[in-house]
Order: structure tokens, then sequence, then C-alpha cells
């Protein structure tokens, strides 16, 4: 870089950081008032959302794929970066043309502003914290830009005081922002009634218990996962960008639609009916072949159907479309909520109360169906209706409409290019078939014959069932696959399907070392 290339950008720079500076600035201000708000007025989350909302389905499963259940961090941490660059050309634009950027920083602030408006549940108190936050970042852009061009004017004088001058501006601007947003994140994590409410709630003992587990239901190979997914390990895929915070005090589903009797129900009101409990894997469309999307708990609930006789759906319809808070919304399939399988309005998960991220205070949990058709978080809305009438949030991205699970297995152990003892090696692995039941695991090494698995001990048709084969091999690199038989008699396809638009089909293999 040549010396007047070198003067040039360091003449620059004060401008670019004092766009950056101010962009922190405003969501920081409106991230700590958003805690007086709801969670959807903070302008970061909201517009997170809305992009959620705009995702292709092939987006959103190779976000899914590549990071996991880390994928709302990853965004959020994207639209920062890509906020601080924007920004930062803005920093530039007023350098020259100050009343320009600002007029740019007030355009942005109302965008922001419409993408609070337009999720659920939020009124036009909402925008308070945008607002705020768009005040203060259009003062900070003003003030520092103004403070960059005296520090940088070659022939302004006492120019070494006036670098000084702004260096401390962006310095405590830059720390009032980044102390604002994290206390403002802190605050809204740990300080809403929810949290508390949920903490020191306790659940009445169910009318009918689930089955104690027997013994034997889980496969004894080293490394295997636990039968019952501990919550805190239990995955969460939803479009929430922030966790609805809901007290149950407040809390209120309302049954509706192609009815003859619309009702709401209040949680203390839905407390106080008969519970049950039941074991049972849910599992995410995005699964991919051999993937970790799938967990199996103990749901404590009022059983759907019950509500849905209360109800008592007119002729005609053949679907209930279930609304979260947040704005989500499932269709699933009246017959599959008015069956005898357990279909449950939930409010507790192994045992405790639902976490927040996991639905509380109340969720949907349906044996033998995707999540994206079935397991609506935080509900306050189910409406009987028709598939020809209403659609809802997934299937107007383009997945199916009922979303049965397929049939699925997959090795646990060893993982994907592990080096096992040779000569004794044991191989273990989950299989699940939603109420049919697991009757046969097979396993096939290095392309040879299919060979049995021993089928760990099974709880119910509704969870996963574990499995272990022991295998006898020579030292050198090998592929294991696995498929499942359920009780139908249907062998597990080979085929291989993306997870769009009804989830994954395929053998799961892995390719190991034996020393």
């Amino acid at each position: 870089m040549t010396g007047t290339s070198a003067s040039r950008a360091a003449g620059r720079w004060p401008f670019a950081a004092s766009g950056a500076i101010a962009a922190a600035l405003l969501f920081g201000v409106a991230e700590l008032l958003s805690v007086l708000f709801s969670p959807a007025s903070s302008p970061l989350v909201a517009v997170g959302a809305a992009f959620i909302d705009v995702t292709p389905a092939w987006l959103k499963d190779f976000a899914i794929d590549v990071f996991g259940t880390a994928d709302k961090l990853v965004l959020l941490v994207s639209m920062g970066v890509v906020a601080l660059v924007a920004a930062a050309a803005l920093g530039m634009l007023a350098r020259r043309r100050l009343v320009v950027a600002s007029v740019l920083c007030g355009a942005i602030t109302v965008l922001l502003g419409v993408a609070v408006l337009s999720r659920a549940g939020t009124g036009m108190a909402d925008l308070v914290p945008t607002v705020a936050g768009g005040a203060a970042g259009l003062v900070a852009l003003n003030v520092l830009v103004r403070l960059a061009g005296r520090s940088s004017a070659p022939l302004q004088p006492r120019q070494e005081m006036a670098r000084r001058t702004f260096l401390v501006a962006a310095g405590l601007t830059t720390v009032v922002a980044a102390v604002s947003l994290a206390t403002g994140r802190a605050l809204s994590a740990a300080g809403s009634a929810a949290v508390a409410t949920r903490d020191a709630l306790r659940l009445p003992a169910a009318r009918r218990a689930a089955a104690a587990l027997p013994d034997g239901v889980e496969a004894a190979a080293p490394g295997m996962p636990p039968f019952v997914t501990p919550n805190g390990e239990f995955y969460r895929i939803d479009t929430a960008l922030s966790v609805p915070r809901i007290d149950p005090s407040t809390w209120e589903l309302r049954v509706h639609g192609m009815v003859e009797e619309e009702f709401t129900l209040s949680f203390a009101e839905l407390l106080d009916l008969d519970l049950e409990e039941t074991w049972l894997t849910l599992t995410c469309v995005s699964n991919p072949v051999g993937g970790e999307l799938a967990g199996n708990a103990k749901w404590l609930g009022y059983p759907i159907r019950e509500l849905l006789a209360r109800a008592r759906p007119r002729d005609g319809a053949d679907m209930v479309l279930s609304t979260s808070a947040d704005g989500f919304s499932a269709s699933t399939p009246l017959e599959v909520l008015t069956d005898d399988r357990a279909a449950l309005l939930a409010v507790g998960m192994n045992g405790e109360p639902l976490p927040l991220e996991h639905g509380f205070p109340v969720r949907m949990v349906v044996p033998g169906l995707y999540g994206y058709v079935s397991a609506t978080k935080w509900v306050v809305d189910l409406e009987v209706t028709r598939f020809a009438d209403r659609s809802a949030y997934w299937t107007e991205r383009g997945w199916s409409e009922r979303g049965p699970i397929k049939l699925a297995s997959r090795i646990d152990v060893p993982r994907g290019f592990e080096t096992v003892p040779a000569g004794g090696t044991v191989l273990g692995g989950t299989a699940w078939s939603q109420t049919i039941g697991i009757d046969r695991v097979q396993v096939q090494v290095d392309g040879g014959e299919w060979q049995e698995a021993t089928l760990a001990t099974e709880a119910t048709v509704d969870t996963w069932r574990q499995w272990r084969f022991d295998w006898d091999g020579e030292p050198g690199d090998h592929t294991a696959r696995v498929r499942a038989v359920n009780r139908d008699g249907e062998v597990q396809t080979s085929e291989r399907a993306d997870t769009v638009p009804n989830g994954a089909s395929g053998w799961h293999q892995v390719r190991f070392r034996a020393e």
C-alpha cells in the first residue's frame, strides 16, 4: 500500500467505525428496552424471525444439516455481522453526505418497526424499543461522524486532541451498546414471570401414570445414548428466535372452528383435568438419515381427543390447525387426534414442567407424526377445519400436509471414522416406527449378508428401540449399514430421499477402522 493509500484508509476508518458503533447502540438500546415489552419488540429478534419466515426449504435444511440446533445462534451472529458491515458503509456515506445518511438511518428504523409489527402478538406499544434505539443510533451517528471529521481534517488545529476526543466518544458508546445488549439479553432470559412460575410450579400426579420402563430397554453397547433423553439434551428445532415467555396465569387455549361447542381453557382448568403420562419419541422432519434430531421422553398431559369430544367436530372437518403464541401453525389430521393414540396437550416432560424452550406452559405431542404437523409449542389455539380451507406454516413453504414419520434406524456406535478394537467390535443403534413398533433390525458389514441384531426390550410402540450387534472383524477399514423391519412387515427402504417434502429416507451407514 502506498503512503497516499494508507493515508486515505486511515482517514476513512473512523467514519466506518462511527456507522458500526451507531448500529450497535441502536440494537443495544432496543434490546434493553424490549425487556419491558413483548419478546418480539426486539428489532433483532423481529428481523431474524421475519427472515426465518421467508427462508426457502432448501436453505432451512442446509442450516440445520450444517449447524444443527445452533442454527439460531448462527443466524443471529450472521445478522449482526451483516448489520455492522452495512452500518459501516452508511458511516462512509455520512462522511460526505451526513443528511442523506441520517435519512437512511431513519428509514432503516421504520423498516425495523415494520418487522416488529409483523410478529404475532405485537402492538403499537412494542415500537417503543425500536424508536428509542433508532433515535440513539441517529444521535450517535451524527456526533461520531462530526468528531471523526474534525480528527481527520489535515489542517484542523489541535488535531491530536480531536482524535483523542473521537476515540473516547467511540469507546464509551461501544461500551454502552455492548452493556445494553448483554443486559437486555440477560434480563430477557431471567426476568419474566414465566421463568419464576415455571420454577415454582408443582405439577399434579397423573391420573393414569405411564408404565415403568421394563428391564433391558437400553442396549448393552458402550457409548450408546440413554433410552430417555434428558431435557437439556433434547433436540430443539422451531421458528422462535426468541423463546416465548408465557405466564401460565394468563394462558388460554381457544378451541373453535367447525365444532358444535367453542370454548376456552385456562391453565388451572387444564391441570384439574384427568392428566395422563406416556412415553413417546419425537422426530423432526429435518432429521437426515442417521441424524440426531429425535428424542425420547415421558410426557404428562391431557388427551386431545377428549378436548375434541367436548367440542364435537362437525361433519366434513378433517384437520386441526394448531397455533403457537409466536404465530407458528401446524396442520394435524383430525383422525389422528381422535383415535386411541396418546396425542396429548402436554404440560410436563420427564417429571417436571415443560422447559421454556420446549413449549412451557403447554405444547402438543402426537405419536407417529413429524413435529412440523403436530408438535406445536406454546400452543394457544386449536381450530377444527379442513385441509382444503386452511394451510399451516411449513406446508405453505413446501412440506407435505400430513407428515407421517417414516420407518428409520441409525448406527449410534461406532461413530463415523472412529477406531475400534479388532476381533470384538460391538455396534449399537436405535430404530423407530411409531404406533407400529420395531420387529427386527439387521446389520450389513462390508457389503456382506444382512445379519440380525439383538433388540433391546421394547417400552411401547410409540418409542424408539435400541439394538446391538456383535461383530468379530479383521483389522482395517470397514463400512456398516443398518435397516429396520416394523411389526407390519415393512422393510426400511434403501431409496434415498431428502428431508423435503416429507422426511428423509435411506439406510444409514458408517465407516470405521478396526485395529
